[in-house]
């Protein structure tokens, strides 16, 4: 009895880090928006420059998270947090002291997103491992997500609060504070499973996967400069993808370890799980990078006005984070995960009907309220549907897959939204406003059909996961 209570107590204990390093790395990726204006006239660059920069941190963070799901089992989950949580924090340094923007993308872009890569993976990891208790780990995916929910919306405001009154410069130096603070309590923490040097690594497979979308995003950035090379990327990404799964399978039946094992993809509740996931992050990063550069290049407002409007976001997405454990025993995961997304897609047609035009700055209110309502209701069952539907031993692969398809749907959300944005901004700033929020309600529609199809008994699958096959050396 003693021993459960010390695990108990230890869990809780680690839960704090982990939640803080979701949050750092989210608030990351949406604090770079009200920063637009700041940087691009600092550095002397573009909107177009800056958005760019901003998906790229994204897209690395996606490209790499599969493979850093994977190293965690090699050189275990403590020490690939430390890793990722010490090369975040070098790439914030480098990005306060930028001269021009190609150093905030080494530093950003670069160094904080492999950072992100490799600390992200093992905060799942280690949540699965320590909350073996269902109830328990609801809750605890309830605050990491919610914290990864909140430092998305809240990196407006804190970004803009920050950026208006110490500089965008002193936004990655705040970074930089937080890391120190979470690798001192991080030391609290115990990795459950030892490492496994031994343990094969796909190369291959990883630059397959990486490779495949990195050409995927890049094609979409490329659709308002050259249609026909735009077209040539994204089929090149998808062929990638395809080959990269046959190599996989290939490994499997050879009895070599892939960098994923196929059985990730044979589960319906998962594969539906991780589709909205996806489109649930997708909106997220695009609503907020479409309602932030149109404020400030289409109406003027600085980086602390832009932020206090993301407040009521912020608030909505708190509230019904707060209350998802409560929910959890109520209803189940499908019901919420379904619920969720009309209130969003709801919220993103107010933005379009009543935030346009000439109308008050506080029109974007409903909108931006009824997102993160929406939003905070169904973040945390779509996390805990994909992570519970493994056992142990693919929780590393499954949380790596899990987070990439996050942070994918998080750079596509910028690419794709900000694309139409940035064009229409030169041409029409307010048809390109709201043609950017409409594709983003139309991607919504498809996040809302996979909720529906979603399995209405969702049960973890702990005993009866496939065993993985032997790994050879090579």
């Amino acid at each position: 009895m003693s021993g459960t209570t010390s695990t108990a107590s230890t869990a809780r204990a680690v839960l704090l880090p982990l939640a803080l390093a979701q949050f750092l790395c989210s608030y990351a990726g949406s604090s770079m928006n009200v920063m637009i204006n700041d940087i691009s006239i600092d550095l002397g660059t573009t909107v177009q420059d800056v958005q760019v920069a901003i998906t790229l941190f994204l897209l690395v963070m996606a490209a790499l998270m599969i493979p850093g799901g994977k190293l965690t089992d090699r050189y275990g989950r403590t020490r690939c947090l430390t890793a990722g949580l010490a090369l975040f924090g070098v790439g914030a340094v480098v990005s306060a002291v930028a001269p021009n923007l190609t150093v905030p993308i080494i530093g950003n872009s670069i160094l904080e997103g492999v950072g992100t890569a490799l600390l992200i993976p093992p905060v799942y990891i280690l949540t699965t491992l320590l909350f073996t208790e269902m109830t328990s780990r609801a809750k605890a995916f309830g605050a990491i997500s919610a914290m990864g929910g909140v430092g998305a919306a809240a990196g407006p405001l804190l970004g803009g609060l920050i950026t208006t009154t110490l500089g965008w410069r002193a936004a990655f130096g705040v970074q930089a504070l937080i890391i120190v603070l979470i690798m001192l309590l991080a030391r609290r923490i115990t990795d459950p499973l030892p490492a496994d040097p031994t343990r094969p690594f796909d190369t291959t497979g990883a630059v397959l996967s990486a490779s495949g979308l990195v050409l995927l995003v890049t094609g979409i950035l490329a659709v308002d400069t050259n249609g026909w090379l735009a077209l040539a990327l994204g089929t090149g990404g998808v062929l990638v993808l395809g080959w990269f799964y046959a190599s996989i399978r290939a490994a499997e039946r050879s009895g070599r370890e892939p960098l994923l094992s196929t059985a990730l993809f044979r589960n319906r509740t998962s594969n539906l799980g991780m589709v909205t996931q996806n489109t649930q992050w997708l909106m997220l990063s695009g609503v907020s990078f479409v309602v932030a550069a149109y404020l400030q290049v289409v109406r003027g407002y600085d980086a602390i006005q832009t932020g206090v409007l993301f407040t009521a976001e912020t608030g909505g997405l708190l509230v019904a984070s707060l209350a998802a454990g409560m929910l959890a025993r109520r209803f189940a995961q499908r019901t919420l995960i379904i619920t969720g997304f009309p209130l969003t897609i709801a919220g993103i047609v107010l933005l379009v009907t009543m935030a346009g035009g000439n109308a008050s700055v506080w029109a974007f209110t409903p909108g931006l309220l009824l997102i993160g309502l929406g939003l905070g209701l169904m973040l945390t069952p779509s996390v805990n549907v994909v992570q519970s539907s493994f056992g142990d031993t693919l929780q590393g692969e499954i949380s790596g897959l899990s987070r990439s398809v996050s942070n994918l749907g998080s750079s596509l959300g910028t690419a794709i939204a900000g694309t139409i944005l940035v064009a229409g901004i030169t041409t029409t700033p307010e048809r390109g406003y709201g043609l950017a929020l409409l594709v983003l309600a139309a991607i919504g529609a498809l996040g809302l059909i996979a909720a529906i199809l979603i399995p209405a008994v969702v049960a973890p699958t702990r005993s009866s996961n496939p065993a993985r096959p032997p790994a050879t050396q090579h």
